[in-house]
């Protein structure tokens, strides 16, 4: 049975000015606004479009028809990055173990979200993306270059290190930068690693890892495909 055709597991990371609601057990599908209530309306208006994102896996994602099938399993204090805009609190499953079934499924879900992304990017060459209220918002390039930098980042938090350069053809980064996730995601799910780094840093668990990649590329692949004129 698909798994959302229950009722949606949620957890609420709920800062000063700004809520994320996200689903636990599909990472990546994770939505802020104002407050609970207007969170939990904006995940479930953006089911349909994660749905569009795991189309042609065999995840078994349905979205749900309204906000009542979202049930709150957890609310956890917001941070200074949860009002800057994006989520930093793992909710307490994350640090569970995954076991082979779960890591075959996580890689197929990065996977459907890169491929998102990617088709988001292509459909805006050549196109203007639309500015935001004050003339703000990054051109094309600069959001697949954050979206890379990002996932470069992220690798560290897992305590994983890209060898080698990066430069060379435009494409050599990004394909070379998701085989190291994919590589470090599969590692650190069999690996008992430190929960610290060796200069203090508080490591990720690998099921927060998935959550914030996924969460990261959808959100940059919704936002271009709002912001193309």
């Amino acid at each position: 049975m698909p798994r959302s055709l229950a009722r949606v597991k949620v957890y609420l990371e709920i800062g000063e000015q700004r809520t994320f609601a996200g689903a636990v057990d599909w990472p990546g599908w994770i939505r802020a606004s104002r407050d609970e209530g207007s969170a939990l309306r904006v995940l479930c208006e953006y089911g349909p479009r994660y749905a569009r994102a795991l189309r042609g896996t065999r995840l078994g994602f349905r979205a749900p028809t309204d906000a009542s099938a979202l049930s709150v399993t957890q609310r956890l204090k917001g941070d200074a990055t949860t009002d800057f805009g994006a989520p930093d609190i793992p909710p307490s499953g994350d640090a569970r173990p995954i076991d082979d079934d779960e890591l075959r499924r996580f890689l197929a879900l990065l996977k459907a979200c890169w491929r998102t992304f990617d088709l988001m990017a292509r459909s805006a060459q050549g196109k203007e993306l639309r500015l935001g209220p004050r003339g703000g918002g990054r051109n094309l390039e600069a959001i697949v270059q954050h979206v890379l930098g990002a996932e470069q980042a992220y690798l560290g938090r897992l305590g994983w290190k890209l060898e080698g350069s990066v430069r060379g053809d435009p494409a050599e980064p990004i394909l070379r930068t998701r085989q190291a996730v994919l590589k470090a995601l599969a590692w650190a799910s069999h690996a008992k690693s430190p929960a610290r780094g060796p200069r203090g840093g508080l490591r990720w668990k690998p099921r927060y890892f998935v959550r914030r990649v996924a969460w990261h590329v959808l959100d940059h692949a919704w936002e271009i495909e709002d912001r193309i004129t």
